[in-house]
This record gives structure tokens, C-alpha cells and sequence, in this order.
């Protein structure tokens, strides 16, 4: 366990050769130790397979707050940083749902205290639900080995744990740091301790860890939320007639601020009572409260255009540029030009994981071993008071420069007025449940006959359930004429103060909304607590509680909701290879996939199978199942063609499955721009064949420098296929949405309407490929200077023509460093290109795309005594902004973020 609440350093003090499941791998350990640079060296080339390895031996020599920063340094790695921290990672130009996470062999349950993520229910590991202070050594599999788990198309990580017998009779460790946002101007403690006793015989340990952390941030941003078309001509000037073109939807100054506060835990036992039989229980909890506040005052463009209808509206369009209406000028008259939402979420997220393995080896040619285990992961946002205030008003933005403008003809949005009404109140809550019941045994006989020296087996079961429900809290009926002190609500009922007075320094230009009144959550919340509890719609008894009709029911929503169960039948077969000057492995692995979902269906006809009433119309449940079987072999081999040369070969076959929310059969509701998203039972999971060549030249002691080249031929994608469904719409006569002919909204029952949506779900295309070329370099310099340094290149493309998520051509990593005795510094620089991030589900389905990403690190350490040292951390600090934009096109910004640098300043104790 890594003695610190800094997260997994990249060091190796004393480099151990890596075994996995019997397996010699290849250990790459990131490092700036003369020390280890040798050892790690001549792990790598002793290996037979293709993977990196980072370790803890050697604390903070990176930068790095928690496993996903530390394995960006690894070649051909990247991470997600959408709120300042790593949280998911990318391996080889592969979207982060398609790369398997393991804890010690086996994937670890994980959900997300994000509410986006909570809806997208995804298969991609959370790495801030994964303390660095439990971590011994995280592996990074490149090429597929039969004896590890499938489901990782880009590549497989697991994560070791530490262990007692393997550390010192008796080892104290801890830390004591403080934390600083550079945005939010706060300073939070964060601390962390083990303790780990064996007896003298080695026969019995136990090892126990916690820690605590506390970090209070803010991001800063500008925001496009989607683009639509608008036609020109009539009331719609500046450009000529008939043409259609797109305009930006809302556009918003969003200030995002948040309170983490993570508490873990980590345990294991271990027993040991001779060389045949090894017993160890090992248990991990960790939690994060994750209390979040989003508030975004925009330019409210599409609800302008939807009202263009209306006598006396105009838009003139003053810029116009590859298709897009980049500036334009709206009047007064028609709709609603302003909006500021203000949603208050209550959330957390936690994993549980306990664990029972077992090694027993007979005699000099037997090995078994088993394993059985839960884990449990749970994501909620427990409240969302959602309070949405609107106002009628003229407008004008400009989005041509890259960063969007908007400004006001008929109120002040730093001022406080009643012109801001309540428009959309609700109180939601979503709440993620993933756990996994799994056992599995392995053997091994080992055998040294010919070129085989051991044969592997092994068989393996998992039962997995991943539940989502989402209720929906609607709260407009109890916010009449009289809800806020006797009056109708307002933004001025719950005004707090101007936004800071250093909101958005680095993204703003002249012209950009960067102060407005803001909302006091706490006033917020206390309005909604005052209403009392919600009536909760039970879809299985719709007329109880007073939920007979809309006006009644104040909570419904199970459409959203859907449950996901997944068992696994596997087994593998494995021989491990050695000849005069190669040596390798070679094997397959046999899985059997069996799904069943159950969700609701909204907007069904009258006579289908368990239909019954919905406040939103006739809803019925549907089910989906689907079963496959996936033979995967591989095979790993490593030749030794001269004295300092070694040749990589690897091929295998590798699948990944569809994330959970994209089989389910529900479907999400975007009233407000008549788009839904949902689910398709029918998938087919990811397969592809790859292909791994890797040359490595040991040019002098300590040093190396390799190359290799990857190829992956992925035979089916999943991506969002639109469709037009007739789904419900609640709304008024008057609502631009239902007089817009186009939308063929029919009325259903007083307020509620049946209207053309825009339908997203997911659907199985014809495949790709991705290939490319990683080069590696580590070597001392001089006089305790040294460097580290890669390169990747990575082609990814579609049969098709869809982007593939994930995936940027050009990553490059280098870091410099300078170590002694008593001092070390280090400087990290990280680089990836632009990516396509996905399809925007919620904003018309439209490309969004990432700009270049970059961050520039530095750590440095001054060592006290041998037990004690201080330590500085600082990421980002160069404070670089994130950029998006939709359809590849920089004319349609889409985010512009800033989260500020993050220090971290303590000192690490060591016994």
C-alpha cells in the first residue's frame, strides 16, 4: 500500500519481475531511479508478454492523485480530466467502455456520482472510487493472455493490492497533506495510514489502511448546448432566402462548484502455514460524497426560433459561416430569450469489495488455486431541486470567434428583479446499482517436456446486476401564485451573490456573460423542503396517493428505469513456452454470455400486453434478452535475435460488451428539444483481432529504446441510430413545441400531447480498424539527471465513416527529473491530439469533439531523515482550457472549461 494520500507514484525502488497467474509478463515501470532503471530493463526483456507495469515502491516521484493520472504516463494511455480530476482512461484509441479494469484478477464493481453517468450506466471503471493507498502494482495488458479475464478490447488493467507477508514484520506509513484549488480558492486536509504485522515465522499477517480526503473545487465554463435549424427568409433576415442553416440552441455561462469528500478503507489477512497452501482475505471500501452545484444563465436561442412564428418577431443573422448562423440578432417579441438553471444535486458513490483466495500447491508439479467474491458498487444522486427561472427578451450572440457571446435588450442579469419566473421546478433522484457475485478455480501442471513447461486451466462463473432506477419529481403544480412568501417564485426568492469576481478569467473576451446573479442552493432546498413530501407514482398502482391524473402526482418517472442482469460461463485452456532463446505462451479462452433487461415502455398502444395508465400516457414493460458465445485464443512470443535485441510477437482474439444502459429497453425524455435516447437489447458485443510487434534495443546500461507497432480489426461498432418515434409531451396549447407543425404534436388528454421525437438508440454497424506505432525511451542522463519519454501514433477508422470515439492520433508523454539522496524534482508534460468524444445523446444527436488536451506537472520531495520527507505536488500549471466543438467544425463551440490548478503540500512518514 502506497504510503500516501497521493496517489499511485510511477516509481520502482527495488523492481520485482512481474508473475501473473504463472505467466512471466513484460514490467515497463515509469521511473526516474538510476536505481531501478536497471532492473526494469531487464524485467522487460526477460518477458514473454506484452504489458506495462507502474508500482508504489517508491512514493509521490510523479505528480499523480490517483491511478488513472499515473497511467497516462504509460505509452498509449490517456485519461479523461473533465472536472480537473483522472477519473477513466483510454488504451490505444479506444473509448474508455471498451478497456476492462481488474482488482487482483477480477473487475471490481463501480458507479458514478455523476448524473450524466448515472443515466449512461456504463462498463467503464471510475478510477476516483479506487484509493492509490491500497495499490502495490497496476499491470496495463497490451495483448490478450487466455488466463485473463475477457471484455478489453483496447486493453486490460489489473490492479494489485498489497499484501502483509510481503512486506516487513511490522510497517507504519501515512500522510499528512493539505490541498488547494486554485478556482475555488479553498484548502481541504487529506491524510492517509496502514499498518502491516506478520509474525516471525511468516506464517500470518494482517495489513489494515485508511484514508480520508477532502477537496472543495469550482470549473468554469461557457456552453453551447446543441444547434438547430432554422430557415431563412420572412421575419428571418441577413442571409437570402430559403436557406437552412444551424443555429446554437442555448448558450450559457455555467459555474460549477463541488464538495468531495472521500473515506476508504482496506484490509487483508493473510495465511500462510507452509510452502503448499496460502489463504488470503482481502476487503476494500471506499466512499465519496460528491454534493455538486450547476448554474448556467443562457441565451435561450432555441426557444426564440420556435416562436418566430409569433407576429412581430425577428431574427436577423448578421454572420453566417459553413452552414451555421454564428451571430444574429433577436427582438423582444416572441418566446423567452433568457433561462438560468440552477440544479442542486445531493450525491455519492461508494464500492464495497470482499475477497477469498486461495492457493494450494501439492508438490513440484501441481498448482490450484480459487477464488470466490462479491463487490458492490452503488451511485446516486439522491436529490436534484432543479429550479429553472425564465424571462421574455430581446438578444444577441456571436459564436464565430470560437468563444460565444450573448447579451441582453431587456434585463440586466447581474441585477435582481422579479423578471426571472419560475419556469421548471422538479426534484429527481437517480440511483445506480452494480454488483457481481463470481468464483472461479485454476490449475496448473507443470510439466518441462519439449518446448511446453507448464500447462494452465481454469473455469470461471459470474453473476452480475446493474439496476438503474430514476424517479422523476415533478414540482410545477405546489409553485402556483403564491408558493414563494405569497407571491409567484422567482430568481430574486433565492439570489445569492454576483459570481466571483474571477469567473471565467481565462476563457472570457469583451462580450461574454461573466457576471450574473446567482442562486443559494440552501435557499433552494429550503422552499422544497417547505412543500412537504412528494407523492411517489407507483406504475403498478397508478391511482394510489392521489396519483390518478398529472395535476396529482407530484413524483413519477419509471421511464427511465431499467434492471440488467449478465451471467458469464467461462474457461480457458494455456501453455507456457520456452525454447533456447524464445519463449512465449499460447492458449484460448471460452465465455458464455446470458442477458436479460426489463424496462418500461411509454407511448404504447391500447391493448399491449401489462399496459396501464402513466400521467405521460400508456406505458407497458417490455423485456429483452441475448445470448452469445466468444472463443478468443492468443498467443504471446518473444525471441532473443541478438545480444541486446529482443523481437515481440502477439496475436489473439478480444471482445468487449455493450455498456448496460445501451441494452436495456427504456427511453429518456428531452421534452424540452423533443429528442429521447434509450436502449437496444439486441446488441452484439465488440470483437476484433489484433496484432502486437514490438522491437527493443537495450543500447546501454539503464537504458532502452523500443518500438512497437499494433494493429486492431474490430468487426462490428455501436453507435447512436436516429429514429422518429411518437412519444408524450407535457404542454400547454400555447407551447412553441406544439404549435410547430413539423414536431405533429396531437393532443391526447388536457395537457398532454403525442409529438414527433428525435430518437436516439444504440445499433450494431460494420467495424474498422485501429493501428499503430508506440515509441519508448528511458535512460539516466547525467549526475542523477535523467529522462523518460513516449510517443504514440494511432489510426482508428470506420468502415462506415463514424469517428471513433476515444481516439486521438498523436499522445506523447516526457518528464525530466533530478534525484539524490536528500532531493528529487520532477518535471511531467502530457500531450494527446483531438478526439471525437461521442454523439451528444441529448443536444440533436451532433458529433462533439475535443481539442488537444495538455497538462504540465511537477512534484518535489526533500527527504528529512530515512522515515520522513516533505513533499509538493502541483497539476496543471499551466492552467490549460478544455475546448469542445460539434460536427468537427470549430465554428460550433460547444464547451470551453477551465478547473484551475490543484496543489498538494505535506509531509509522508515511513516505519
Amino acid at each position: 500500500m502506497s504510503t500516501s494520500a497521493s496517489a499511485l507514484a510511477v516509481a520502482l525502488a527495488a523492481p520485482a519481475l512481474a508473475q501473473t497467474a504463472g505467466n512471466q509478463v513484460d514490467e515497463v515501470v515509469v521511473t526516474g531511479i538510476r536505481a531501478s532503471l536497471q532492473a526494469s530493463v531487464e524485467s522487460k526483456r526477460n518477458a514473454n508478454a506484452v504489458i506495462d507495469v507502474i508500482t508504489a515502491e517508491d512514493i509521490g516521484k510523479f505528480p499523480d492523485k490517483n491511478v488513472a493520472e499515473s497511467l497516462q504516463r504509460v505509452p498509449g494511455v490517456t485519461i479523461q480530466r473533465e472536472f480537473g480530476e483522472g477519473e477513466r482512461i483510454s488504451i490505444r484509441g479506444t473509448a474508455p467502455t471498451l478497456n476492462r479494469t481488474l482488482l487482483n484478477g477480477h473487475a471490481v464493481a463501480t458507479a458514478d456520482w455523476f448524473i450524466l453517468d448515472q443515466f449512461k450506466a456504463s462498463r467503464s471503471f471510475n478510477y476516483l472510487m479506487l484509493p492509490s493507498e491500497i495499490v502495490g502494482k497496476v499491470e496495463v495488458f497490451k495483448s490478450p493472455v487466455a488466463n485473463i479475464d475477457e471484455g478489453g478490447v483496447g486493453g486490460t488493467v489489473n490492479v494489485h493490492t498489497r499484501n502483509p507477508l510481503d512486506l516487513a514484520p511490522l510497517s507504519v506509513s501515512g500522510s499528512v497533506q493539505a490541498f488547494h484549488d486554485d478556482k475555488s480558492g479553498n484548502t481541504d486536509p487529506t491524510a492517509s495510514a496502514m499498518l502491516s504485522w506478520h509474525n516471525a515465522d511468516k506464517t500470518f499477517g494482517v495489513l489494515v489502511g485508511g484514508i480520508y480526503d477532502k477537496r472543495r473545487i469550482r470549473r468554469d465554463g461557457i456552453e453551447v448546448l446543441g444547434y438547430g435549424p432554422v430557415t431563412t427568409g420572412g421575419n428571418v433576415t441577413g442571409v437570402p432566402a430559403g436557406q437552412t442553416l444551424l443555429a446554437p440552441s442555448l448558450i450559457g455561462s455555467s459555474l460549477f462548484t463541488q464538495t468531495r469528500e472521500r473515506k476508504g478503507a482496506n484490509f487483508a489477512v493473510q495465511f500462510a502455514p507452509n510452502d503448499k497452501l496460502d489463504v488470503n482475505i482481502t476487503g476494500l471500501y471506499s466512499k465519496m460524497n460528491a454534493d455538486n452545484f450547476n448554474q448556467n444563465y443562457m441565451a435561450w436561442i432555441s426557444q426564440k426560433i420556435g416562436a418566430l412564428g409569433t407576429p412581430g418577431s425577428a431574427f436577423n443573422i448578421t454572420k453566417a459561416d459553413n452552414g451555421t448562423a454564428t451571430a444574429g440578432t433577436f427582438n423582444a417579441v416572441g418566446g423567452n430569450g433568457a433561462v438560468f438553471d440552477a440544479i442542486d444535486r445531493l450525491a455519492h458513490t461508494d464500492v464495497k469489495s470482499i475477497d477469498l483466495e486461495t492457493t494450494y500447491r501439492p508438490n513440484e508439479d501441481w498448482k490450484f488455486h480459487g477464488r470466490i467474491g462479491y463487490t458492490k458498487a452503488k451511485g446516486a444522486t439522491d436529490l436534484q431541486p432543479f429550479w429553472e427561472t425564465n424571462a421574455p427578451t430581446g438578444l444577441t450572440y456571436d459564436v464565430s470567434g470560437g468563444v460565444p457571446k450573448v447579451s441582453f435588450t431587456n434585463l440586466n442579469p447581474a441585477t435582481a428583479n422579479d423578471q426571472m419566473t419560475i419556469g421548471w421546478v422538479s426534484a429527481n433522484t437517480t440511483v445506480n446499482d452494480d454488483d457481481e457475485f463470481y468464483t472461479f478455480v485454476d490449475g496448473e501442471r507443470f510439466i518441462d517436456a519439449g518446448a511446453f513447461k507448464s500447462i494452465e486451466f481454469g473455469l470461471k462463473y459470474t453473476d452480475h446486476d446493474r439496476d438503474v432506477n430514476q424517479t422523476y419529481g415533478q414540482r410545477r403544480a405546489l409553485f402556483g401564485a403564491t408558493a414563494c412568501g405569497g407571491h409567484a417564485c422567482s430568481l430574486t426568492d433565492v439570489q445569492g451573490g454576483l459570481t466571483p469576481s474571477d469567473y471565467l478569467d481565462g476563457i472570457k473576451v469583451p462580450g461574454v456573460l461573466s457576471s450574473y446573479l446567482t442562486a443559494d442552493h440552501k435557499k433552494i432546498e429550503a422552499i422544497y423542503a417547505g412543500l412537504g413530501k412528494a407523492t411517489i407514482y407507483d406504475p403498478n398502482n397508478p391511482s394510489a396517493g392521489g396519483c390518478a391524473g398529472l395535476a396529482n402526482c407530484d413524483h413519477f418517472g419509471p421511464l427511465e428505469s431499467f434492471t440488467f442482469n449478465e451471467k458469464t460461463y467461462g474457461g480457458y485452456l494455456l501453455g507456457n513456452l520456452k525454447g533456447d532463446s524464445w519463449r512465449g505462451n499460447v492458449g484460448v479462452r471460452v465465455v458464455r454470455t446470458e442477458i436479460e433487461t426489463n424496462a418500461w415502455r411509454v407511448g404504447v398502444s391500447a391493448g399491449t400486453p401489462g399496459a396501464i395508465n402513466n400521467p405521460f400516457g400508456l406505458m407497458a414493460p417490455t423485456q429483452g434478452t441475448k445470448q452469445y458465445t466468444d472463443i478468443l485464443p492468443s498467443a504471446n512470443f518473444a525471441f532473443d535475435v541478438r545480444e541486446n535485441v529482443v523481437l515481440r510477437l502477439a496475436a489473439g482474439r478480444v471482445m468487449a460488451r455493450p455498456d448496460y444502459a445501451q441494452m436495456a429497453g427504456f427511453t429518456s425524455l428531452t421534452e424540452s428539444l423533443l429528442t429521447a435516447s434509450g436502449g437496444n437489447p439486441k446488441l452484439d458485443p465488440y470483437r476484433a483481432n489484433q496484432y502486437d510487434a514490438s522491437l527493443e534495443w537495450y543500447f546501454a546500461p539503464q537504458a532502452i529504446f523500443s518500438a512497437d507497432v499494433f494493429y486492431k480489426d474490430i468487426s462490428t461498432f455501436i453507435v447512436q441510430g436516429a429514429t422518429v418515434e411518437k412519444l408524450p409531451l407535457q404542454a400547454s396549447a400555447t407551447d412553441p413545441r406544439v404549435l410547430n407543425a413539423a414536431n405533429g404534436c396531437v393532443l391526447q388528454t388536457a395537457g398532454l400531447y403525442s409529438c414527433n421525437y428525435n430518437v436516439g438508440r444504440p445499433v450494431n454497424v460494420a467495424g474498422g480498424e485501429t493501428k499503430g506505432v508506440e515509441f519508448n525511451l528511458q535512460m539516466p542522463v547525467w549526475n542523477g539527471f535523467g529522462v523518460l519519454a513516449n510517443y504514440t501514433y494511432t489510426d482508428a477508422s470506420s468502415t462506415t465513416g463514424v469517428p471513433v470515439p476515444s481516439s486521438s492520433k498523436h499522445i506523447a508523454n516526457i518528464s525530466g527529473y533530478y534525484e539524490n539522496e536528500r532531493f528529487s524534482a520532477r518535471l511531467s508534460y502530457n500531450y494527446r491530439s483531438k478526439f471525437f468524444v461521442d454523439y451528444d445523446a441529448e443536444r440533436g444527436y451532433r458529433q462533439l469533439w475535443s481539442d488537444s488536451l495538455k497538462s504540465l506537472d511537477a512534484s518535489a520531495s526533500v527527504n528529512l531523515t530515512p522515515n520522513i520527507s516533505l513533499n509538493i505536488d502541483a497539476i496543471n500549471l499551466t492552467d490549460e482550457k478544455q475546448t469542445d466543438y460539434y460536427d468537427n467544425d470549430k465554428n460550433r463551440p460547444a464547451r470551453l472549461y477551465k478547473n484551475g490548478r490543484m496543489v498538494f503540500g505535506g509531509v509522508r512518514f515511513k516505519f
